[in-house]
């Protein structure tokens, strides 16, 4: 691809470059590359990239030898204006890996321009130039560039093979032994696929490489137990870890009887992970021995970086940025560690003393101490783990990287999560929607988000999101392996109704009463008496499986007196034998015992408990609010993944020009009633018909223009909000009332400016808004008005763009909901117009990110129409939307 000659429009001093374009990105190896605008001091480095470069790539690249870069073009490749050119590196440490660029072309005033980009011979096959391509478009699209054109050499098919595979729709032709190249940049939805397929594949690979390291390095091995470099390296050690161990300690020649190295570097094999358990002021040294040495990720044990504070925060962003810059992952600090069941790996590389057996279940939580505590509570259970990672203050690795690892891991079918705040809230919804299809993903939150303490509201929206994306929320460790027992090792249930059989008449009812409350339907107990025998028992579970009207199977397990409980764990085992294919799961309350007995274990390789396992649970409670939460995912699941729908009649462009203009003439600001009405319109969006009137005489103009009967309100913002002072009058017939009517608000409010509105459709008030919130970005949320219901906090929320399902979901949330189906005192409300209104406020905010607010309050629902008859609106700047641009790390 050849260069534009040079132009006198190279600027001499180039612009500062776009701090959003800086950015950790990550190769579809797993491995770190930084991302970031070229400058003038890079002309060195070009130089050194550009030799370096094989005859054959710059062949491809240049169309010819070209040996050296020229001064001329090495200047117009540094010297760029971030606009009409711009150029990107990736960068490994100091050295450029890679280098993109894009040019703007004068085609008869279309915005296109020639983008080309080569990667250094070493790095080719690592995705490097899909990440530039994904990065330039970003670029472009911010600078109005609407095309992209390439000249290619025919025989060069990795470089066509990029574009194709981009998802952009390519059109190509020839000349010669030259091809043509042209797409559109704009992010279709195939292009926001592929995007995210290359994320998860990268993000997966990168977590996998720390999990399944082929040697490790404990870097401040010690011999002793009680500090922490001695005890992960005996960990390491006693877990029979499947690679080499290297202690890392510059005062001894060995640790525990294995040969110790100085540094890192001394280290003469390949080190893939490193444990540091090094005070913080040792760490500089440590990173720069790992770097030298290739380390593909950290594990930081180390504590003492005080993340509240200025300085702390500092320290772990530079740790972070110094590792991500030399290609590593880092897990903490303050981190418990990480480990992975797996036989063929067999890696413990935590503080903790106890280890759950091999199983099904991936762990993910933060909290050091938490960690211990967890994996100790998982393995008296006797509930199996495939992976854990205890992130400690979660500087880099997070949960979302987690939760790609085990979408694709064959070995994890079942995912938990403590969570003590969310780093990238939009992705981990995004991510966790479509994991939850196949894998469950059971979450308790600590009470905090986003460095902020939680609020009832708060607390809301994260429950409503969370339900929203499929993700099973309890309220602690308790009842997450509650869960857990049940979704590791039981089918879902394929409905609601639960069949109870026990010896216990108290227990049974008990357990009956505990399912209705939870939702769940269930008929009179199975009451085999205290006298009841295994057979009784097996008889009992069979027929409850084997009946068409039962889904789920509850077995209460309480001897009066002490008998040999082999005989009747084995008869409840036996019975889910004889009944393969039921596909209905069995819960027990098995003598108080929680977790998988080990009566009840199936046993699989290793003699660890496998799938059949039968779950117990203390009391009928706790195993009745397990199967309800368990159900509750069950049916989430079965519904149909819907698409976000566009409904008809919305100007997207005017809606833009509008509020281009506003945030020029102001940068961010609340929008007049108006301006908001005349906003709204732009998505057929309309509010009752009003006149905004500023004398009693315009009062009754403005009646007699709208037609009787009218309302007049006042227009001051806490007559606005107070909806129980007498800032309306209503039901004005006559120009006398509006004249009076007038004349009365403006004495009360001492606002000359009144709205004069048509009367409304009597109809349940609901209030409708959209809020920024800090962590999920744009939710909307949904209830009824009125004082009390406002009080209460009966209101429903989700995460904004809605699927029509969403939509509809949303308007059925609230406890109050049913008030909108009919009462005997009222008749049923136009629900599909609240949905449909819920659907254009969605795509409202999908198109103008620089909406920050929207109420409507109150929104009249009637039989046959959903009629807003206030509305508010705010725009601001555009938040950090990282979340839908180009691939990046948070």
């Amino acid at each position: 691809m050849t260069d534009p000659v040079d132009t006198p429009d190279t600027p001499a001093v180039p612009p500062p470059p776009p701090q959003h374009w800086f950015a950790d990105v990550l190769a579809s190896d797993g491995g770190v590359v930084r991302l970031r605008p070229i400058t003038p001091d890079d002309a060195e480095a070009m130089q050194e990239f550009h030799a370096a470069l094989s005859d054959r790539t710059r062949y491809l690249r240049y169309f010819g030898p070209y040996p050296r870069i020229s001064p001329k073009d090495l200047y117009r490749t540094t010297h760029v204006d971030y606009h009409d050119r711009v150029g990107l590196v990736l960068v490994l440490g100091t050295a450029i890996v890679a280098v993109g660029r894009y040019e703007l072309l004068d085609r008869d005033g279309r915005r296109s321009a020639e983008v080309a980009f080569v990667v250094a011979d070493a790095h080719q096959g690592r995705g490097l130039g899909s990440i530039l391509l994904e990065h330039l478009a970003g670029a472009a699209a911010e600078n109005k560039i609407e095309t992209f054109v390439a000249e290619v050499l025919a025989e060069n098919t990795t470089m066509v093979t990029v574009f194709r595979d981009a998802g952009y729709q390519v059109e190509r032709s020839r000349d010669g032994s030259v091809l043509h190249l042209e797409f559109a940049i704009d992010p279709t939805e195939a292009l926001l696929s592929v995007r995210d397929s290359r994320e998860r594949a990268s993000e997966a690979r990168s977590v996998g490489n720390l999990l399944t390291p082929r040697s490790v390095a404990v870097i401040g091995a010690t011999p002793s137990t009680g500090r922490v470099g001695g005890a992960v390296l005996n960990n390491l050690l006693s877990g029979v870890f499947q690679g080499p161990v290297f202690p890392v300690n510059p005062n001894r020649r060995a640790v525990r009887g294995v040969r110790a190295y100085a540094t890192v570097r001394e280290i003469p094999d390949e080190v893939d992970l490193a444990v540091v358990a090094v005070p913080p002021e040792a760490i500089g040294s440590v990173l720069d021995d790992c770097m030298a040495k290739g380390v593909k990720g950290l594990v930081v044990l180390t504590a003492g970086f005080d993340t509240t504070g200025v300085a702390g925060g500092t320290a772990e962003q530079e740790l972070v940025a110094a590792a991500r810059g030399h290609g590593m992952r880092v897990v903490g600090p303050s981190a418990l560690g990480i480990v992975n069941t797996d036989p063929d790996v067999a890696l413990n590389a935590t503080l903790a003393s106890v280890l759950p057996s091999r199983g099904r279940i991936g762990f993910f939580c933060q909290s050091g101490p938490l960690g211990a505590a967890i994996l100790g509570e998982a393995a008296a259970r006797n509930l199996g783990l495939s992976t854990f990672v205890s992130a400690g203050d979660r500087a880099d690795v997070s949960g979302n990287d987690l939760l790609q690892y085990w979408d694709t891991d064959p070995d994890t079918d079942v995912v938990l999560l403590y969570l003590e705040s969310f780093g990238n809230p939009r992705k981990f919804s995004r991510i966790a929607r479509r994991v939850a299809r196949t894998k469950p993903i059971v979450a308790v939150s600590s009470g905090r988000h986003a460095a902020q303490p939680a609020g009832d509201m708060d607390r809301s929206i994260v429950r409503d999101l969370f339900a929203q994306a499929g993700i099973v929320q309890v309220d602690s460790i308790s009842e997450l392996f509650d869960c857990a027992a049940l979704l590791g090792y039981q089918p879902l249930p394929g409905g609601s109704r639960l069949a109870v059989v026990g010896n216990s008449a108290a227990l049974n009812w008990l357990a009956v009463d505990a399912a209705q409350s939870e939702g769940l339907t269930v008929g009179d107990p199975v009451n085999l008496g205290p006298q009841a025998t295994p057979g009784a028992y097996f008889d009992a579970t069979v027929a409850a499986l084997q009946s068409t009207d039962i889904d789920s199977v509850l077995v209460v397990f309480a001897p009066p007196v002490p008998l040999p409980m082999a005989g009747f764990a084995d008869a409840i085992r036996e019975a889910a034998v004889a009944v393969p294919d039921s596909g209905k799961p069995i819960l027990t309350t098995f003598i108080a015992e929680q977790g998988i007995p080990h009566l009840l274990a199936v046993r699989g390789a290793g003699a660890t408990a496998v799938r059949g396992s039968i779950p117990s649970y203390p009391d009928p409670e706790r195993a009745a609010r397990a199967l309800a939460r368990v159900r509750r995912y069950a049916e989430w699941r079965t519904r149909p993944v819907s698409q976000v729908m566009r409904p008809d009649g919305i100007d997207t462009e005017r809606a833009r020009t509008l509020v281009a203009q506003w945030m020029a003439e102001s940068g961010g600001r609340r929008l007049t009633d108006l301006e908001t009405v005349e906003l709204l319109g732009c998505y057929g969006i309309s509010v009752v018909e009003f006149r905004e009137v500023r004398s009693a005489d315009e009062a009754v103009a403005a009646a007699e223009e709208l037609g009787y009967p009218v309302a007049a309100k006042a227009t001051g913002e806490l007559w606005r909000r107070r909806p129980d002072l007498t800032g309306v009058r209503l039901d004005l017939w006559r120009p006398e009332a509006v004249r009076q009517a007038y004349v009365d608000l403006v004495e009360l409010c001492g606002d000359p400016v009144l709205h004069i509105q048509k009367m409304a459709t009597k109809g349940v008030g609901c209030v409708l808004r959209v809020q920024d919130d800090p962590s999920f970005g744009s939710v909307i949320e949904f209830g009824l008005s009125g004082l009390i219901i406002e009080l209460l906090g009966d209101r429903a929320y989700r995460a904004l763009p809605l699927t029509a399902d969403e939509a509809t979901a949303l308007i059925d949330a609230p406890r109050a909901a049913p008030l909108l189906s009919g009462t005997p005192a009222s008749p049923r409300v136009d629900k599909a117009a609240l949905a449909e209104l819920a659907q254009r406020i969605s795509a409202l905010f999908d198109d103008l990110p620089h909406m920050r607010e929207l109420s409507f309050d109150p929104v009249l629902a009637s039989t046959n129409s959903a009629e807003i008859l206030y509305a508010r609106g705010r725009i601001g700047p555009e938040p950090s939307r990282f979340d839908t641009g180009p691939r990046r790390l948070g």
